[in-house]
């Protein structure tokens, strides 16, 4: 099996190597000093024994690797939408596409009956941009629990955790599925494979649509976040907010959102994905963690107003950073109100 890693730092490199490390064919897609090291020295996984280091293809340009059986998008979902189009030299008429990603998928409801079926998601994949380019058909989704980082370039590092969700969007067991989960298996890793991949999305995002922004505006890390009074409350809030939209969804929570909160609240003074880019100064992951369920809480006509004020701060936090990501203005969800839609005396108290 031919497998592409299409960004091969955190997760995308850990991956790499322990698939490499289980006999898999493994080229990676990487750029900068990272890529460099990886192509002059291997790539490095630190684990808690022992390093590892495999050398494999990496190149920045997806028309040097060639076609692939599965394709692992290890992107954040605003860099995904971006490398849409630049995936297409990977990919061969029954490639799957792995999306080992956090948040909303853009290809959520693609494989759903009813009213909903097909329906796209502006606020993720804004011009159907890999809708189009890599078509939802090819997906498989993913869920990623293992906790890693780049430690320096050409190296990661394994915190903890080697457990992956997999599931069909169409919610039917395939062939494609069950191999790629032996694959996983083949590297050291523990695929867990679902009916209804969506289930464990949205138990994951329930926790990262309020732990994220809550950590990032107030700098705390999850153990105060989920423990404090203030910040458990509103946590809680909008993860009620967030379970009535996925439940009108059929989504089923397995877990209730105290034990959910308090799950969180045992990892201890983990600073958040979210604080962590703030803090490096890299884009925020705001719209598959935020936007997206305020989106499907308009489709379905559920009141979202503890997720709208989070979002509303930490989408302006951002911004002032300089840190939210660029999707063309043009193609981005219409701001809630402007100026121009104000009545006339509102604007003239907006002037004074």
């Amino acid at each position: 099996m031919k497998i592409c890693i299409y960004g091969a730092g955190a997760i995308g490199g850990y991956m790499g190597v322990m698939l490499k490390r289980g006999g898999l064919d493994v080229s990676l897609v990487a750029r900068g000093a990272h890529l460099e090291a990886i192509k002059a020295r291997g790539l490095s996984l630190v684990l808690k024994d022992e390093t590892v280091t495999e050398r494999m293809p990496a190149s920045r340009d997806p028309r040097e690797l060639g076609r692939q059986d599965v394709v692992i998008i290890a992107l954040k979902a605003h860099q995904a939408w971006e490398a849409a189009e630049d995936l297409k030299p990977l990919l061969g008429p029954q490639t799957a596409v792995v999306t080992a990603q956090n948040g909303v998928p853009w290809w959520y409801f693609h494989g759903l009956d009813g009213e909903y079926a097909d329906r796209r998601l502006n606020s993720v994949d804004p011009g159907d941009r890999q809708w189009n380019a890599i078509g939802p058909q090819r997906v498989i989704g993913c869920t990623v629990y293992p906790a890693t980082e780049v430690i320096e370039p050409g190296v990661v590092r394994h915190i903890y955790g080697d457990q992956f969700g997999l599931g069909e969007p169409n919610r039917v067991p395939s062939q494609r599925l069950a191999r790629f989960g032996e694959a996983l298996v083949a590297g050291g890793l523990k695929p867990r494979l679902y009916a209804d991949i969506r289930d464990d999305i949205w138990l994951k995002l329930w926790g990262n649509l309020c732990f994220n922004p809550i950590s990032a505006l107030t700098q705390a890390t999850l153990d105060i976040v989920a423990t404090e009074p203030g910040t458990r409350a509103l946590a809680r809030s909008m993860m009620l907010e967030a379970q009535e939209i996925g439940e009108r969804l059929g989504v089923h929570f397995r877990v209730d959102v105290e034990r959910r909160i308090n799950g969180a609240a045992a990892v201890g003074a983990h600073r958040t994905s979210m604080l962590q880019d703030l803090d490096k100064g890299r884009p925020l992951e705001i719209d598959a963690l935020l936007t997206a369920v305020q989106e499907m809480g308009q489709l379905v006509k559920v009141r979202t107003p503890y997720i709208d004020a989070v979002l509303g701060l930490v989408q302006q936090m951002a911004r002032v950073k300089g840190l939210y990501p660029s999707f063309p203005q043009e193609i981005r969800s219409q701001e809630i109100c402007s100026e121009a839609t104000l009545p006339a005396e509102d604007r003239q108290l907006a002037a004074s």
